[in-house]
This record gives structure tokens, sequence and C-alpha cells, in this order.
């Protein structure tokens, strides 16, 4: 069997049994004995901890060279560690060694996998025990997503750590409610699973913001209420949207200071003058305009840099290279947390005020994707899901008696390109080969695998997703012309849709001409997305019917001319011809970026447990926490999530702080 036609799933199961019947057959569990030449022929598998989990290497040796590597990098950020692994593959067989250059951008990861081939070539050449990792399959089949709760010994435990306010996870949550207890003075420490915090999303939604007062941007906070239950079906608090609304303004005003401080503006993402939408937009969006930022030597800021540095100067701690294992839980009362260091070793930490659980999520955990909502996974091609989101906030949680929500839901945004003979769903997703087709969600002629038009294109990101799960394949083809960078301003479209600039001046997150002139081009060389001189021609290239994808085109077109869309009634400003060669065309699905169900909470960010009260000493914020979010994810209000992630770390924080 070809090796792209392995699932990693099956490979793992493969390879890295051969590795453990090698060390069946030793005499002892110690090292084999080396043979005439430099290795014990065979295939071997170690790994080492990267970004998101561990990067795990298998390598084949015959008797003088090593003949074979592959690098399971899947836990890893697609863009940057996945991306990696070809290329740290091509350097291992190359160099026949673990001493390897790395790769721009991707240290932690060139690292694991540097750690890890060093021990396969150590394996074959005798000189350590043989790595059994196999069980690794075994587990990720098993179905059981939450597992037990670990008992750990106390005689298991190297140090205990005593301190007001414990944060688990420093992202966009942890780092707020960290900085928040310290300007509070509360003794707060912050730990977390990777040698540095995962970083501060940008898009951050708020109302009432200095920003937003200076432009003139008003929001109704009851329409905002009505359009987050709506959204929801009603499967969210009331209060928490309304806590957000009132506290959201001063939160992204304090962050505005702590980036002025550092000479970084932020900009808010204002509305246009006349929006004729179906779907009504809240201009909430605020993000840092990082290109113009450094450090004072001409490095690069980003917002986890900032939080870090005015966070330690406020008094605050943190310890990187730390999980957490379990909550310690006392008499009803959460007391602290038992962790592994860099080192391996178990750690408690004693939290007198509280534990405030903020890891991100589980969009990285598989297992609890495919268990909890295997009807998303299966119209996604693509993860961007932050890379510690594994969900162990979540099962702790669970652990200790607090109350998962009931409908599990995830964000997806519609800008995946797949080449036409791929097909969206997990395979796909962990695999990392698909397109980053950031201009997805403009309100281009879309239509099915027979060429038809289904749905009109102007609507949210996962309006589009959703329906593909009634066509054939679960996916949909995004169908443009050689106009389009003139179409995509005057669609007029919100938030990180956005190709070029708000009213106010403010910058989309990626403008138009860098998908023009860097992007698309990639995409096209990469086959995610065909140009071609004719309508017939684009057909053939993406597999669908060129009659009937011709008629579909010309019908359009025909709508377009009139100003009337008399099939689905797109707004009459979002449509654009597809009249002018050459043309474009791409099969599309989702890409992951965060689940949206989580623990519950009340409006002091306290776990709930099954009985409907709250756990004393356990708080829980960003995507660990539910009772906000279902159904699908309301984009048009943008940076919700991570909007109502930062306003709830810094009340937590401040709450704790004084309590």
């Amino acid at each position: 069997m070809e090796k792209k036609n392995l699932s990693r799933r099956n490979f793992l199961r493969t390879s890295l049994a051969s590795g453990a019947t090698l060390a069946a057959t030793a005499a002892s569990p110690m090292a084999l004995a080396a043979p005439k030449g430099i290795y014990n022929p065979g295939t071997y598998s170690s790994k080492a901890a990267g970004i998101g989990g561990d990067v795990i290497v298998t390598m084949t040796f015959d008797a003088d060279k090593i003949t074979d590597v592959v690098i399971d990098a899947s836990h890893e950020t697609p863009s940057i560690g996945q991306a990696a692994a070809p290329k740290l593959r091509e350097f291992l067989l190359k160099a026949q060694s673990a001493q390897i250059d790395g790769v721009s951008g991707a240290t932690i990861t060139t690292s694991a996998v540097q750690k890890a081939a060093a021990k396969c070539i150590q394996q074959a050449k005798g000189e350590i025990p043989v790595e059994v990792i196999e069980k690794a399959a075994a587990v990720e089949d098993d179905g059981d997503w939450l597992g037990k709760e670990p008992e750990i010994p106390a005689d298991k435990i190297s140090a205990t750590i005593d301190t007001d306010i414990l944060v688990v996870g420093c992202g966009t949550g942890g780092m707020f409610a960290v900085c928040a207890a310290a300007e509070e003075g509360a003794k707060v420490i912050g730990i977390d699973r990777f040698p540095t915090g995962t970083g501060i999303r940008d898009d951050l939604a708020a109302i009432d913001s200095r920003y937003q007062k200076a432009w003139g941007t008003k929001i109704d906070k009851w329409d905002y209420v009505t359009m987050a239950t709506q959204y929801a079906a009603g499967h969210n608090l009331q209060d928490l949207v309304k806590l957000f609304c009132d506290n959201s303004g001063a939160t992204i005003d304090w962050y505005g200071d702590r980036l002025q401080e550092r000479g970084v503006e932020l900009w808010h993402e204002s509305g246009d003058t006349v929006d004729e939408s179906r779907y009504h937009h809240f201009p909430t969006g605020h993000s840092p305009r990082w290109r113009t930022s450094n450090d004072g030597t001409g490095k690069p800021l980003d917002g986890n840099r900032v939080l870090h540095d005015y966070a330690v100067k406020k008094g605050a701690r943190f310890d990187y290279s730390t999980r957490m294992v379990k909550l310690v839980k006392e008499n009803g009362r959460v007391t602290g947390v038992i962790a592994t260091n860099a080192d391996g070793n178990y750690v408690r930490y004693n939290a007198k005020k509280g534990v405030v659980v903020a890891t991100g999520g589980y969009a990285q955990n598989w297992k609890m994707m495919e268990a909890l909502q295997p009807w998303n996974l299966r119209i996604n091609g693509r993860t961007r899901a932050m890379p510690g989101a594994h969900g162990d906030g979540i099962r702790a949680c669970i652990w200790a008696g607090a109350k998962f929500d009931e409908t599990h839901s995830m964000m997806m945004f519609d800008r995946t390109a797949i080449r036409p003979d791929q097909e969206p769903g997990p395979e796909t997703t962990k695999s990392g080969d698909s397109g980053f087709f950031w201009m997805g969600s403009q309100p281009w002629l879309k239509v099915n695998k027979d060429g038809v038009r289904f749905i009109n294109e102007s609507g949210t990101y996962e309006n589009i997703l959703h329906c593909d799960e009634y066509q054939k394949g679960h996916a949909h083809y995004v169908i443009f012309d050689s106009n389009w960078t003139t179409y995509c301003q005057q669609f007029k479209m919100h938030g990180c849709s956005r190709l070029y600039p708000f009213e106010n001046g403010a910058d989309p997150n990626i403008p138009y001409q860098t998908i023009r002139d860097r992007m698309l081009p990639g995409l096209i060389k990469d086959g995610y997305v065909f140009q071609c001189n004719t309508i017939e021609e684009l057909a053939e290239k993406l597999g669908i019917p060129p009659k009937q994808l011709r008629a579909t085109v010309d019908r359009y077109n025909g709508m377009v001319a009139k100003g009337v869309d008399e099939d689905f009634a797109k707004e009459k400003f979002r449509l654009s011809p597809v009249n002018k060669a050459p043309f474009y065309g791409c099969k599309c699905t989702g890409q992951i970026l965060c689940t949206m169900d989580g623990i519950q909470i009340d409006t002091q960010m306290r776990a709930i447990d099954t009985e409907g009260n709250p756990i004393p000493g356990l708080y829980v914020v960003g995507n660990d926490s539910g009772s906000y979010f279902a159904n699908t994810y309301p984009n048009l209000s943008t940076g919700m999530a991570c909007g109502r992630t930062v306003t709830f770390g810094r009340l937590v924080g401040k709450a704790l702080a004084k309590a």
C-alpha cells in the first residue's frame, strides 16, 4: 500500500507495533546487541513534546543507513509545525543524523523532531531500550474521551507551591486573568503546558469602548442579547451576554492602554453608513496594528509578550512547561491543582482563593470531537485551532463534578480549499493537506457537485457549511472571475472577511492585495484553485458537469445584469457577474477555529455542578466555559468569542484578588 493511502492512525498502529516487536524479541527490556553494521535493521519510533502535543518520529533503518522517516506532527500548528514536517523529514534523510538545521519559525517543532530522531537512532544502535508507544493508536480508538481521573500518590509529589490564585492556561483568557489579579496585589501564578503562552487572539469584541465612542458606533445592548440568544436557539444564559455588554468596553480600553505603553495602536472595525445586508452586523471588532510595532530592538511584538511583561512587572509569576493533570478537591472545594513540570515531576499548587481554568477548549482533541460533534468534522478540511486545546481543562472540571454543556458546537469558517479528489472530514483535516482560502467567505457564485446553485451566498460563514451537509460530498464549489478585486470592494463585507479598509480607515485582517499577489498564486500553484480561460474548462478541472455549470453561470449573469436575484434574493450590492476570463474556481469546505461548548458557569465565572450549584474555588473562562454559545457562531459580531473570553478573564481575576 502506498504511504499516501495510509491513514495516520493505521500507519502508527502498523509502524509502531513493528518497533514494539523488536523490543519483545530482545533477551531483556534493555538494549539490543548491535549486529555487524551500524544499526539493528527495523523500524523504530520515539516522541518528544512539541508546541501542541507529542511529535512522533518513526524511522526505518537497514544495517548502514536511515532509509525512511515519517513525522507525525498532527498536534502542531498547521501553518507552522505541520508545514515544517516535510522539510524536517528531508533534512533527516539527507543528514543521516538527528543533527539537522531547523525550519525558520518552527523552533519548538524542530527541537521535538531532533530529540525524537536522536532517540530513534539510539534505539537502532542498541544504545537504549526500544520505546514502546504503540498504545497510542488503541487509546485513540477506544471512544472514551473522558477517561478516569488520575490518582497521584502523595509520595510522588516532588514540590508544593502556595499562591492566592492559580490560572491554568496562559492564552487569551488566562493572560487577562493573571494581569487583573496581579494589578490588585494578589499573589497569582499562571501555568501553561508550553514553554511560552499560546498567544492572545486579535479580533476582540466589545461594546461601548472608547474607540467605538470616538467614531460614533452605537450598539443596542438588548439587540445584542437578542441576537446571541437567537443564534444559540436559547441554549445560553442571557445574564452572561448582558455581563459582556456591560463590561467589555472597559476591558478593551484597558488593553488599549497596555498596547499604547508599548507603542501599539488598537483599531476599531466600523460599520458601513449604509448597510443593506439581510443579516444584521454588529461592528464589535478591535485589533492591534502589530505591523507597525516593535519592542525597541526591531523585533515584532504580540499580545502575549505585552501582557506577560506587564503581569511580571506587577508581581505575577509564570510556570511554563507545566501541564495540569487534575484538580484537587477537598471537602467540596477546589483547593488547587496537581501538575507535571518541565522535568516530568508532579507538583502540587495550592490556591487559597481559587483556580481559574482557561486551557482553550478541545479543538485539538480528535477523540472528543469525533465523539461529541462528528457532524461538524464532516464539513471541515483544515484546522486553525490553538495548539493547547486538548480538552485538559474541561475533563479536569468534569472529574471535579462540574456540568458540561449538553449541546456541542464549534466555530468554523468557510475558508478551506481542497483538491477535487479530496473529501472533507477528519482525515483531510488532520493531514494538513489543504489550502488556506481566506477569500472563501466572499459572496461569489457557489454551486454544488452537480453545478447547481443552492444557497444565498451572502450569509454567515457557517450557513453554507451546514447546508453542505445536504450536498454531495459535503462540499461546495466557489466560482469567480478576473474582476474579483473590484467586486470584493463593493461587497461591504464585515469583520475578518473584509478585504479592504473599513469606513473609519481601520485595516482589514488580510487585504485583497496580499491575496492577489501572494495567496491566490500559491493556491493555484499547489492545485487547490484552478485558473481557466473558459467555464467549461473550469468545470472539467473541478469535476462538475460543464453543461450544467455553463447554464448556472449564464442564469446567474442574467440576474446580475437585471440587479435582481430571482432564485435566492441575494442583495444587489453583493451580486457580481462571472463573465471575464480567466475564471477561477475551487472545491471549498470549512476550517475549525475552536470548540464553543464547555463547563457551565454563572455570572461570577464559577463552575456549576450537576445539581446546578457553584463549585467553591473553581472558575472557568474562555473556550473551556459554556452557557454562552450553541449550534453556530455569530460571526457577524466580530470577535464575539475572544471578546467574551478577555472580558470574563479580567472580571474573574479582579474579583478573586479582592475576595
